[in-house]
């Protein structure tokens, strides 16, 4: 596994500074952007009265996960009431709220497109100084520890209406000293919303610098992929090698490696929608581990992909490794890498399941249902050598990291609608729910 230590190291000392403190969860995945913490001391068992260290009311709910670092803990969400757009910053010690900051009147809101989505699915970043916040409407805004504003744009007055049906939802990347934003839509007026809806427009990935604001490059991604399949809600992952850093992005028919200096292309893949069917959004984002990628393939139709890194041009035939078939691949989460093995949750359906596999090969260890009838939207994260994911209803469910499928703990919080994986830092878990932020450890 040397690419995946290389890629901790690096996410350590480069993205976070050096910081040798307990871990921090500094942006969607984690320390090591595939789920998992080095965290150790967590509760073995907890419930709304023990192991609580707080619960702290929000006002509403979102997808957007916690971003935790050293005491300060990142919100984003929507006014249940105001339908106002919210960047907070609450107090990890008490879970009291230092402070709150309209990102979006509701008069600039965007409809919605889902009667359970709303714009605040992207999840916050920081570097321990700054925090950056990112909307479905295109709002993206930085704030420093204090809660003042340093800058503020509009992606969408600034590139064009955003064309994606299901409302915008990837999350911002910070990766040395640039913001990565992917953008993969739709290159029609489908599902555009603004003066400029009529006209055609690219995918792409762009790099922001974090210190103002401004955009670095942008740069085209083509696919020859039509309708729906053209959409990703899935989000940028670093990827380091000794051969060079690469940006991974996934969605329209590919998965692509990029140059983080100018976003230059330099492979990409197929092979996950055989019939290039034309409703193939992709949702989950790719994860990395034992040398490999893995692609989970969209809405169950087609098999899964791992994928060898490195390479050049169209690597489809040369670095295919292995598939897991469709009666297993998960259409929303973002599959979990931990301890050398490969963690894949299915959530939906009437399965609910979860399989660990050996990354290498795809060989399966064992496979498990979780409990309840309810849809986990959630990715699984771990540390401690424990898997924490929570449904749709709020049921907190705890597995054992292990060599076989072990039920540790349910935990009934209830609170739906919940959309936000679970973060884990400073020996503490935090837990979003439709209405509360719980947070457990001492």
């Amino acid at each position: 596994m040397k690419s995946m230590r290389a890629l901790v190291v690096f996410t350590a000392v480069v993205v976070w500074g050096g910081s040798a403190r307990a871990e921090n969860w500094a942006q969607w995945r984690g320390p090591a952007f595939n789920g998992s913490s080095a965290e150790t001391g967590l509760p073995a068992s907890f419930s709304k009265t023990e192991n609580m260290a707080w619960v702290c009311p929000l006002p509403g709910r979102a997808g957007a996960t916690p971003i935790v670092w050293d005491d300060s803990i990142f919100i984003s969400s929507a006014d249940s009431k105001s339908k106002d757009l919210l960047a907070l910053c609450i107090n990890r010690k008490d879970g009291k709220v230092r402070w709150q900051r309209v990102i979006a009147p509701a008069a600039d809101r965007r409809p919605l497109n889902g009667p359970n989505n709303n714009m605040c699915a992207p999840s916050p970043v920081t570097d321990g100084k700054t925090a950056w916040f990112l909307y479905g409407t295109g709002d993206l805004a930085a704030f420093d520890f204090e809660g003042n504003q340093i800058w503020a744009r509009n992606l969408q007055k600034d590139l064009g209406s955003f064309a994606i049906m299901w409302g915008y939802g990837s999350s911002p990347l910070l990766y040395k000293d640039k913001l990565y934003i992917q953008l993969l839509q739709c290159n029609t007026q489908v599902y555009a919303t603004g003066p400029d809806r009529n006209k055609p427009r690219d995918s792409f990935l762009l790099a922001v610098d974090p210190k103002t604001g401004k955009d670095l490059w942008k740069s085209v991604r083509p696919s020859d992929a039509v309708g729906e399949t053209l959409e990703s809600y899935s989000t940028p992952i670093p990827y380091e090698s000794a051969e060079r850093p690469e940006i991974l992005l996934l969605g329209a028919n590919y998965l692509s490696g990029h140059n983080p200096e100018n976003g230059a292309e330099y492979w990409r893949c197929d092979g996950f929608n055989s019939g290039k069917q034309p409703d193939l959004r992709i949702v989950p984002s790719p994860v990395s581990a034992a040398g490999m990628h893995f692609i989970a393939a969209p809405k169950r139709r087609n098999p899964s992909l791992a994928v060898k890194a490195g390479g050049s041009g169209n690597i489809t035939e040369t670095h295919s490794a292995w598939k897991l078939g469709k009666e297993n691949s998960p259409d929303v989460c973002t599959p979990l890498v931990y301890k050398d093995m490969l963690y894949v949750l299915d959530g939906g359906g009437d399965k609910r399941n979860v399989l660990c596999l050996d990354p290498k090969t795809g060989a399966q260890k064992w496979i498990g249902q979780l409990p309840g009838n309810q849809t986990y939207w959630v990715s699984l994260t771990a540390a401690d050598g424990r898997m924490y994911c929570i449904n749709e209803g709020g049921q907190v469910v705890v597995l054992a990291a292990g060599d076989e499928f072990k039920l540790l703990a349910t935990v009934p919080l209830g609170d739906s609608i919940c959309y936000s994986s679970i973060a884990i830092a400073q020996k503490q878990l935090f837990i979003r729910t439709g209405q509360n932020l719980y947070c457990v450890g001492k």
